[in-house]
């Protein structure tokens, strides 16, 4: 006699409906979810049942998938949400990846298996398995098939519900969605894509998906659609909802993709050098491809070739895309990029009380910044087309700046330390309105000098290499836009004096040796006739930069104390550097000695006795001490202790090369 199955002996009216959900609580298992998905058919009783069934089902994913959504379809929708609610909230996406790879299980403790692709043996054509192994897709992690899955019954139900006011249902579930996306460290790619589809599917928008990047492993794929019992609670006074509960709606669904875009963005990270999307890199390689480097791989190369990068912009160009048909506007992001609140939540703190009206639901700061700069960014990338008000430096960028970029009190320490997909977005849109010669006119010299301050703080203290790069290139640019010579020299000053960062100070250098080339050509061309109103044309810039590009080191590199002395020369290096090889092309270049009388400058600001012999003297003195093992404190890895034996090398022969250029003029 064959074995009589509980779930279908119990049905009710053999038992009721509590009685019934022990039953499946006490017998629930991968083997019964064939004969559960049987009786869930019945909509009487999945809608008196199903809602307590979603905490037990979801650990049983993907096997109990078809339960979930018959609970769907079928349960009774508002209590059905709250159970999908609170379970997005509990996902537990830690443990996904290992925090090592040295990680050992405990003695003892059973252990989840690892998420890698399967070996399998391929059967050869005649029925013998051949010894070549060949890679299976991997499931995902049980976390993010969890997320995947509800996110699909919330699609269901919230197309079920007949409501009034929808909106407090959606805002509910767009929060739990949220806070779930923020929980999950890895496989942001494919939670972002059940994202776009469940709002795509709610919100009624017809853009088909984009095609799936290249991926080993699988999301649980919707099923054909079924038919879905009627709202069991419908308020029939309510047809449809009024329009402004329709535009709450959609502010809701904007205001919830710019958090999503904000998460998503700040969680980037990437050992190519490529912060974000790496606009600014991909900006520059396609406005100006002749600064590419030859036989090197270009940043645009890699978001192609790099399968992680490449996943980066399917995500990000699906959120675009999905904005776009909810009817984001340029008008709508820049009021939030302006506000004040940078943390500003998608409904207020207490989740029990709704937004009235649209213009309660805050955009996210930080992930309009992300909008607009994508938007942006994609006319000059994709062709698509460009905004009719066109965006300036000033004011338009100058008040992205003071709204994203940390101002604090300890010298700027903090400014270009943000997050870096921040600080290149920031730069991205410096570097569009640059090339279309959006530079405009500061409020006044202060503000401009603030701005460039900025910048020249980002080139300084940001970990990447490519965001100091761009953050330099355009302090420098910006610089040179200003017509006025005489506030480009109270810039260059300003920041030889008072700036603390020695490779800020060797920037400023530059910009100094860059104005002396320009006004000042080596032939008595027309050029020439037509600079000499450039105060960088006569003594006056030198004269004025002197105390600040050869300071009086006599007493910073002679302390009692040789490590402290040590210390201050490695601080100051690079600066010293720059100053020297600008000096060197002052004494080199014969033009310039009259015209910038550099006999004078020399003399009049004691550079061989004040400058050049103090470093001179410091070099022997630091060389002599690490011999004697008086530095080991400050030289301790040995391959850190040949870097800084080579910078004293190069110091050196700057130092003769500078001497003879001395003798030269002393001659002449």
């Amino acid at each position: 006699m064959a074995e009589k199955n509980p779930l279908i002996e119990a049905l009710p009216p053999a038992t009721d409906y509590i009685s019934y959900l022990t039953i499946i609580e006490y017998n629930l298992n991968p083997e019964s979810l064939p004969t559960l998905h049987q009786v869930l058919q019945d909509t009487k009783l999945t809608t008196n049942i199903g809602w307590d069934l979603v905490h037990l089902l979801v650990p049983l994913l993907p096997n109990s998938d078809e339960c979930l959504q018959d609970i769907a379809r079928l349960g009774n929708p508002r209590e059905v949400i709250l159970k999908v609610t609170e379970s997005l909230r509990l996902i537990d996406f830690q443990g996904l990846e290992p925090d090592t790879d040295d990680d050992e299980p405990i003695a003892g403790e059973e252990t989840a298996p690892a998420y890698h692709p399967a070996k399998t043996a391929p059967v050869g054509e005649d029925g013998s398995k051949t010894t070549q192994a060949v890679e299976t897709p991997a499931p995902l992690p049980l976390p993010v098939l969890q997320f995947t899955s509800l996110l699909s019954m919330l699609s269901i139900l919230h197309t079920r519900i007949k409501t009034q006011y929808p909106s407090r249902f959606l805002s509910t579930s767009l929060q739990a969605i949220l806070v779930s996306f923020n929980n999950a460290a890895k496989h942001k790619e494919e939670l972002m894509s059940a994202i776009i589809q469940f709002v795509k599917t709610v919100s009624g928008t017809k853009r088909p998906n984009l095609p799936p990047r290249k991926s080993s492993t699988q999301i649980l794929t919707a099923k054909s659609v079924q038919a879905s019992a009627p709202d069991p609670e419908s308020e029939t006074a309510a047809k449809s909802p009024s329009a402004s509960e329709a535009d709450i709606q959609k502010r809701l669904f904007q205001s919830f993709i710019t958090h999503i875009f904000e998460d998503y963005m700040l969680t980037l990270a990437s050992d190519s050098d490529a912060p974000g999307l790496a606009w600014c890199s991909r900006l520059q390689e396609k406005l100006h491809p002749e600064r590419t480097v030859p036989g090197k791989p270009s940043m645009t190369d890699k978001f192609i070739l790099d399968e992680e990068l490449a996943g980066r912009l399917t995500a990000v160009g699906g959120l675009v895309a999905l904005a776009r048909d909810l009817g984001m506007e340029r008008k709508d992001l820049l009021p939030a990029m302006e506000g004040a609140n940078a943390g500003s939540s998608l409904v207020p703190d207490n989740e029990d009380e709704f937004p009235k009206t649209a213009a309660d639901i805050p955009l996210s700061k930080v992930g309009s910044l992300f909008m607009f700069a994508a938007a942006n960014v994609a006319t000059v990338l994709y062709s698509t087309p460009k905004p009719k008000d066109a965006f300036s430096i000033f004011p338009d960028h100058q008040k992205v700046l003071h709204n994203y970029i940390a101002s604090s009190p300890d010298m700027g320490a903090t400014i270009g330390t943000e997050p870096e997909a921040v600080l290149d977005a920031v730069l991205a849109l410096a570097i569009l309105a640059i090339e279309e010669d959006n530079v405009g006119e500061p409020t006044d010299s202060e503000e401009f000098n603030q701005y460039l301050q900025y910048l020249s703080l980002m080139s300084s203290n940001s970990p990447s290499p490519s965001i100091r790069y761009h953050a330099f290139y355009l302090a420098t640019t910006i610089l040179r836009s200003n017509p006025s010579d005489v506030e480009r020299l109270a810039f260059i000053k300003d920041t030889l004096e008072h700036c603390p960062f020695d490779n800020l100070k060797a920037a400023a250098v530059s910009w100094i040796k860059g104005e002396t080339i320009e006004a000042n050509p080596p032939t008595g061309s027309s050029q020439a006739s037509t600079q000499q109103s450039s105060v960088f044309a006569t003594p006056v810039a030198l004269d004025t930069l002197a105390p600040y590009l050869f300071p009086d080191l006599t007493h910073d590199l002679t302390a009692t104390s040789i490590t402290d002395s040590f210390v201050t020369f490695q601080q100051n290096l690079h600066f010293y550097l720059a100053t020297l090889n600008f000096y060197y092309l002052l004494l080199s270049a014969n033009h310039l000695h009259e015209a910038l009388a550099i006999g004078d400058l020399h003399c009049n600001n004691d550079i061989a006795g004040s400058f050049l012999q103090p470093l001179r003297e410091a070099s022997a003195r630091f060389k002599q001490a690490k011999a004697a093992g008086e530095l080991e404190s400050v030289w301790e890895e040995a391959s850190d202790g040949d870097e800084k034996m080579a910078e004293l090398g190069l110091l050196d022969v700057t130092l003769e090369k500078v001497t003879a250029g001395v003798a030269r003029l002393n001659q002449n």
